[in-house]
């Protein structure tokens, strides 16, 4: 069932044939451990000792932490494994997705605005040096979700854009760029493909909608593209498919439609059989809700690796998960054909890899080449050129605001929106030492504007200023709420422009309901009014009254360079073309 001779494998007689007898000389705990990839957290020697001796892993993925300690991480993993263990990271935007310290491309929406591929071949190459250069071997990427819904937060800024045609030829460029390193891999994900249910599978269910047509037309495209081109491995996703479901199975019960990581006609009938992909399958990570919220945990090991998944993402306890998978294995529940099948594919594929052709201590490179290639200046010379090319002028509607000019418009008032905050990125960025020691987007857009000769200054509205007062020891006072209205000809006296800031991750921006306040652009017919989103680029629908509105996708210093000064060259210096409908197909946000 498993051809080695063909793509992604190419192997020969000599290399199959090691292929069939390491297989045949393995014990049973040797066999299923090679369909484990287990998540780690640090270069703990006894650790990751026992990961590979005791449990024989396949593969492995890590935390984020140094490009150096990955390396040694790596090491350790590789001179302790009897067979070599494919070791991933998640290299979505560039080298950043492999160590903290590694080069920062682009979001893929970002890179979808240019609509040039050489960007995104261009991230995949900065990825596979990158990913090499630390020792690891395989990209969990490129994302290749087409984003039908704007509401999905957990594909948004993950995907090319709406298009399954630009997908498909960016998630192409992507691969090859990081296949210009020799040895890396890529996985694309998440099969058979995100983007349509608002729900985060982490956390809820996820659902594609798309029927058989449909689907073979934009997912099937996009990953019969990348099939045909030599993508390694899929990671399946734990995505439902009712309508798909009910074409080729008429009749089959709601409750029988389970999520395509336990689906043998998605995994196997879809995947295999009709896309005819030959390399090796993983699951995205088993800890999430759209998966285990099924059945039983032991059950569900099993049936993920008979459903045609070959390696099985992540231990909950690892000695609980591997005794489970060894039992199903020993009783027939995953049989001998199966059990071979899966091990052929991850055993080929670290073949084709050329893992099993070099000696332990050359399958991660010299520590003393590894700044080379993390600081790398041709590398870090990518993400300027696609902030500049990116930016995206959404809505034009009074003509002559841009560009901006202190002859014209000297003081501007920046509101800065801010969205929900998140507990994780709170603590990342205590982890990282960031809490309160960098400048906020809406700060960096304000000195870069006074820079350039305005009189920018950033809002504080109503609720902040009784805020600032009772920590002052001063008394409450809500009429700085309820009574701290300006009339019309008093606020359009105090700024010639304002720009709304969203600085939005995710869900929706909070106002602060301010009772003649600032924040809600109610101003856009008194002043001029220009609306930029540096994060989320569907923020029309919050704001749908904003006239000029502008996407910039992130808020990193190149990006803020390049978005000032197309603000006071004008709207031809915004080359973007909307990657998504960011009107999110509503009436209102286009008038």
């Amino acid at each position: 069932m498993v051809d080695l001779r063909a793509k992604p494998y190419y192997l020969n007689d000599a290399d199959i044939a090691w292929v069939q007898d390491t297989i045949a000389a393995m014990t049973d705990e040797e066999k299923v451990g090679q369909l484990f990839f287990q998540l780690t957290s640090g270069p703990k020697e006894d650790h990751l000792k026992e990961l590979v001796t005791k449990y024989h892993l396949g593969g492995i993925r890590y935390n984020a932490m140094p490009g150096a300690m990955v390396l040694e991480h790596n090491r350790i993993l590789q001179n302790n494994s009897k067979i070599p263990v494919i070791i991933a990271c998640n290299p979505e935007q560039g080298g950043n997705g492999v160590c903290p310290d590694g080069t920062f491309v682009a979001n893929p929406i970002k890179i979808g605005a240019t609509r040039k591929t050489e960007y995104a071949q261009a991230m995949g190459r900065v990825s596979g040096a990158q990913v090499a250069a630390t020792g690891c071997n395989m990209a969990f990427a490129p994302v290749v979700d087409i984003t039908y819904n704007w509401e999905c937060e957990e594909v948004l800024a993950r995907s090319y854009g709406n298009d399954p045609k630009l997908v498909a030829e960016m998630g192409k460029a992507f691969m090859d760029g990081v296949h210009e390193t020799k040895g890396v891999a890529c996985a694309a994900k998440h099969f058979p493909g995100n983007g349509q249910d608002y729900r985060d599978a982490h956390m809820s269910n996820n659902v594609n909608h798309f029927g058989v047509q449909k689907w073979m037309e934009t997912y099937g495209h996009v990953y019969k593209t990348l099939i045909d081109n030599g993508i390694e491995a899929i990671m399946g996703g734990h995505i439902m498919m009712p309508e798909y479901m009910r074409e080729i199975k008429p009749g089959i019960a709601d409750d029988d439609v389970l999520p395509a990581t336990l689906c043998p006609e998605i995994m196997t009938g879809l995947l295999r059989d009709k896309l005819g992909f030959n390399g090796m399958v993983v699951t995205d990570a088993s800890h999430m809700v759209g998966m285990t919220n099924r059945m039983k945990r032991c059950d569900m090991l099993p049936l993920a690796i008979n459903a045609g998944c070959d390696m099985f993402l992540f231990f909950n306890d690892a000695e609980e998960d591997f005794t489970t998978m060894l039992n199903a294995y020993k009783s027939g529940i995953i049989s001998e054909e199966r059990m071979v099948e899966a091990l052929t594919r991850i055993l080929g594929l670290k073949v084709a890899m050329g893992l099993t052709k070099k000696a332990k201590e050359d399958l991660c490179p010299p520590a003393e080449a590894l700044a080379g290639v993390l600081q790398n200046p041709e590398f870090k010379a990518v993400a300027p050129a696609i902030s500049k090319d990116c930016l995206t002028l959404v809505k034009y509607k009074d003509e002559g605001v841009l560009p901006l000019s202190p002859e014209k418009t000297k003081r501007v008032m920046i509101v800065n929106i801010k969205g929900p905050s998140s507990p994780m990125a709170d603590l990342a960025a205590i982890a990282m030492g960031a809490a309160g020691a960098r400048k906020s987007p809406a700060e960096k857009l304000r000195d870069r504007l006074i820079e350039k000769g305005f009189d920018a200054f950033i809002y504080v509205s109503p609720l902040e200023k009784i805020m600032a007062e009772v920590k002052a020891g001063k008394p409450f006072d809500i009429n700085i709420y309820f009574a701290g209205k300006n009339s019309i000809a008093d606020f359009v006296a105090e700024q010639d422009l304002v720009i709304s800031f969203f600085d939005v991750a995710n869900g929706h921006p909070t106002f602060g309901m301010s009772k003649g306040g600032g924040e809600i652009p109610w101003y856009v017919h008194e002043l001029p009014v220009v609306g930029i989103s540096v994060n989320k680029p569907t923020m029309l629908p919050d704001a749908p009254a904003l006239r000029t509105y502008i996407n910039a996708y992130d808020s990193n210093d190149d990006t803020m360079d390049a978005l000032v000064e197309a603000l006071v060259t004008g709207p031809e210096a915004f080359k973007g073309q909307d990657p998504i409908d960011s009107f999110c197909g509503m009436f209102d946000t286009r008038i």
